[in-house]
């Protein structure tokens, strides 16, 4: 009875192994520095072509990471109504960009209690474009983060866009507008 458990227990013990092993790996690459200032390009990461569609089997939630931001998979062109096309993300909601932040090079300036409005778009290993130019994107470190570039501007959320498609943000303090697959600021009012 003895003999039979220890053959039990280091069975499991070593489907254990195996599965960690397996877990453990990684292919993610690093990128060097950590600065707002050092962009790192994601064009090589993206999985979809700018023209492609995605599927029914795409479309999981993201999940949280550090500091409670979902991560963003996707980015896509969205004709929204009075505005145009604009960028939005997996799950509709309009990404903008900030007057204040660089391009060249990528560096964001919305910190601290500007980030409870502006939520910084978070992303990791890869994102998928629908009507965006994949050699567009880029990423800056924040805080231990990826945030999502276009064109070389930082991205964000609006955290008064409560549904897809708006685009409440739009020209708020004459700063924030919604981003255009270009990366230009959309400077359309509705």
């Amino acid at each position: 009875m003895i003999q039979r458990r220890i053959v039990l227990l280091s069975a499991a013990g070593l489907a254990s192994a195996f599965l960690l092993a397996a877990c453990g790996s990684s292919t993610e690459k690093a990128s060097t520095g950590t600065s707002p200032g050092n962009a790192v390009p994601v064009a090589t990461a993206a999985s979809e072509s700018a023209t492609s569609a995605p599927t029914g089997s795409e479309s999981t939630p993201p999940a949280p990471v550090a500091g409670g931001h979902p991560v963003t998979t996707m980015v896509m062109a969205k004709t929204v109504d009075d505005i145009g096309s604009v960028v939005t993300d997996d799950k509709g909601m309009t990404l903008y960009r900030y007057d204040k932040d660089e391009a060249n090079p990528s560096k964001w300036t919305c910190a601290d209690e500007c980030t409870k409005t502006w939520i910084p778009v978070i992303v990791q290993d890869s994102v998928q474009t629908v009507g965006v130019e994949k050699s567009l994107l880029g990423t800056v470190h924040r805080n231990g983060m990826k945030q999502l570039t276009l064109g070389g501007w930082p991205l964000y959320r609006y955290v008064g866009d409560t549904q897809a498609g708006q685009t409440n943000g739009q020209a708020k303090d004459k700063t924030w507008y919604a981003v255009t697959p270009s990366g230009a600021k959309s400077t359309s009012t509705g």
